[in-house]
């Protein structure tokens, strides 16, 4: 159930993204009497292209910002925190550097139960790490230390960046294709009916598109999830990336509310426990534990 819902309240915020910017192109299109119509393929296009890809990547530049306002993520200086907070730091940093990352990240906490990491950053020079005090607390060392090496190897993979650009090549392609035919059908109607039926189908078309192209970008999101375990297995080791893993495991078996952790802290992390083996998973951000256990351990490097 908690699955489904994630998967419910993931689709619902592209959809109605997807809803806000057609409002705002088909307004701004009016405004400034641009063609948006199958006559007009190069400008609708380039409409769409500037809109998708421009709102990933405000985004993307926001996401620190936004990051630390919206978890409550506080900085950690080295100079003034405790050991703990300062050894914190100490090991994202000699993460990145065995990373070869151009700049050290941000490095902060935020005040949860949740066992939750997380990084971000418009660039491998602009990045921030932040964990929260539940990870710190019911994770060993050697646990910590596989997950922290996930989230550096997120940044030095340029994850944030590339799923950015997927998610706005998709939404460009979504709005496009929705205004495309949705004009085609509405030009068979009565001229006093063909602005409704045009605006109603092209609703329709992003929900359908959205759905769809949801498909695509969880896709590269799971090899991204892949390869970031992968990253954190040559920066720390094999072992403490699996020891991450089965530990997420066995928190996320137990009974719901068990010791204060409650499964919607995995929707924050976006940890998948099933199998993979229902259609579910192509809905899914991550890969299911098991599959990436199960690839780390059948690795070679």
């Amino acid at each position: 159930m908690v699955y489904m819902k994630r998967i419910f309240l993931f689709l619902i915020t592209n959809i109605l993204v997807m809803i806000t910017l057609n409002f705002a192109i088909s307004v701004i299109a009016s405004i400034l009497k641009i063609p948006l119509h199958p006559g007009s393929y190069g400008g609708l296009l380039l409409f769409c292209a500037v809109f998708g890809t421009g709102g990933a990547f405000i985004s993307l530049f926001l996401s620190k910002i936004m990051a630390k306002w919206a978890m409550g993520v506080k900085i950690i200086d080295p100079t003034q925190a405790s050991p703990q907070m300062r050894d914190l730091v100490y090991l994202v940093h000699r993460l990145a550097k065995k990373a070869d990352l151009p700049q050290m990240p941000e490095v902060g906490f935020y005040e949860s139960p949740e066992i939750n990491a997380f990084a971000t950053g418009p660039s491998k020079s602009n990045s921030l790490v932040a964990v929260s005090t539940g990870l710190l607390d019911r994770m060993t060392p050697e646990e910590v230390e596989g997950v922290l090496g996930h989230e550096v190897a997120h940044i030095a993979n340029g994850d944030m960046v590339t799923m950015t650009l997927i998610q706005g090549i998709v939404n460009a392609f979504t709005m496009f294709l929705a205004r495309i035919l949705s004009s085609i059908i509405s030009s068979q109607v009565e001229d006093k009916n063909r602005y409704t039926v045009q605006f109603a189908l092209t609703m329709l078309f992003d929900i359908v598109f959205t759905i769809l192209g949801s498909l695509v970008v969880n896709y590269f999101s799971r090899q991204r999830e892949f390869r970031a375990d992968k990253g954190s297995a040559k920066v720390t080791s094999k072992q403490h990336m699996i020891a991450a893993l089965r530990k997420l495991q066995v928190v996320h078996d137990k009974p719901w509310n068990q010791e204060g952790d409650p499964k919607p802290a995995f929707a924050s992390l976006k940890i998948s426990s099933s199998n993979g083996k229902s259609w579910l998973r192509l809905f899914s951000t991550h890969p299911s534990l098991e599959d990436r256990i199960q690839r780390l351990q059948e690795s070679s490097f």
